[in-house]
């Protein structure tokens, strides 16, 4: 059981109830499909208790008032309460998995659909462009988060210069430039590749989305995990409704949807393809 902390805690600056933590579990649920853990209570209060201060707000019922009535305080909100952990050609099989598709296929459109920082997406362009010979490629490359502020990351294409240290070394040459005096330490993303990628803002459990299929590959890894079941069927069948009956779903390592054999079948580890 997670104990949630009182208002009687005197080394917080603001009252966080039981009550609090719920209505915040309820509105990132109704705003963004997202299940927030009971565990994440602490997490929940370091971060908004920022917004609360930035805001000059004394309360949480009052920060969650502003957050229903102001789209912008929303984009905070849903920004502060998602995580982004990623890595450049983070789980490699499904980039082995994809060069091979490439060398298969006449490739027209790949959507990752959960870009964060734009490592993933970066990643998938590599790809692209070995597979091609060429930075030109009729691959279109979209990809999309939620989150504003780590968008704006991806489109920078900026990372510490540790970032890049698993990459092969012809990788880092090709792909990268290394900063040099006041940058010293850092990496970014060489202009041919960043022009291959699109990035938009979306949200999943939107009605509708800004991306159109059919489409050859869907790069949606660790995104499910945060949606409820019924939540997490919902996107599924729509993903797999915008693919190519060849086309490819790359799943998170901590993902499974071989209970869902009407939608799609295994192909290869955390790889599925939709049924026929």
């Amino acid at each position: 059981m997670t104990t949630v902390v009182s208002k009687q805690d005197s080394t917080r600056e603001f009252a966080f109830e039981k009550a609090d933590f719920k209505n915040v579990q309820q509105m990132l649920f109704k705003k963004a499909g997202i299940n927030l853990s009971d565990a994440k209570e602490a997490m929940v209060y370091s971060r908004l208790a920022r917004r609360i201060r930035a805001r000059n707000l004394r309360s949480f019922n009052e920060y969650l008032a502003l957050v229903n009535t102001s789209e912008s305080e929303l984009e905070q909100f849903i920004n502060a309460l998602t995580t982004n952990l990623t890595s450049f050609f983070r789980e490699p099989h499904h980039f082995t998995a994809l060069a091979d598709y490439l060398s298969q296929h006449n490739v027209t459109t790949i959507w990752c659909a959960a870009s964060s920082t734009g490592e993933e997406p970066y990643s998938i362009a590599m790809v692209v462009a070995e597979a091609y010979g060429s930075f030109k490629t009729p691959v279109k490359i979209i990809a999309s988060d939620i989150d504003s502020k780590v968008l704006a990351k991806a489109r920078a294409g900026v990372y510490p210069l540790a970032s890049i240290a698993k990459i092969p070394q012809h990788r880092q040459r090709q792909f990268f430039h290394k900063g040099k005096g006041a940058n010293e330490g850092k990496v970014k993303v060489v202009d041919e590749l960043r022009n291959m990628v699109q990035f938009k803002k979306l949200n999943l459990t939107d009605a509708k989305w800004d991306v159109k299929g059919p489409l050859d590959v869907i790069f949606c890894r660790n995104v499910m995990i945060y949606f409820d079941k019924p939540t997490q069927l919902k996107v599924l069948q729509k993903m797999v409704g915008m693919l190519k009956p060849t086309g490819l779903y790359m799943a998170g390592h901590s993902e499974n949807f071989n209970m869902y054999t009407n939608l799609v079948r295994p192909v290869g580890k955390t790889i599925y393809r939709p049924v026929d």
